[in-house]
């Protein structure tokens, strides 16, 4: 008999879902040479981001959490990668 797995969901956590909504929105983006996130402090992006936490959050998670989880990662995400020379951004 054949056994089948069930799919795990593509994003785990709650953080890495925000992060992925961030992304996609263009709210945040990923320093090329390093890979550490960055702020793009885009008010439009945001507030995309903030409208899918609130209309699309992630199954099982209610939209005040999913609205939070989207602060957390803004508020733990800076404006400059620490590995780049300032004068190089």
């Amino acid at each position: 008999m054949l056994m089948t797995k069930e799919r795990r969901p593509a994003t785990r956590t709650i953080e890495g879902w925000a992060r992925s909504v961030l992304l996609e929105t263009g709210a945040i983006r990923e320093c090329e040479e390093h890979g550490w996130m960055r702020d793009r402090t885009d008010p439009h992006a945001r507030d995309r981001a903030f409208l899918i936490a609130r209309h699309d959050p992630p199954p099982g998670v209610s939209a005040e959490r999913a609205v939070a989880a989207i602060e957390d990662v803004l508020g733990s995400i800076g404006d400059t990668c620490p590995e780049c020379p300032p004068d190089a951004e």
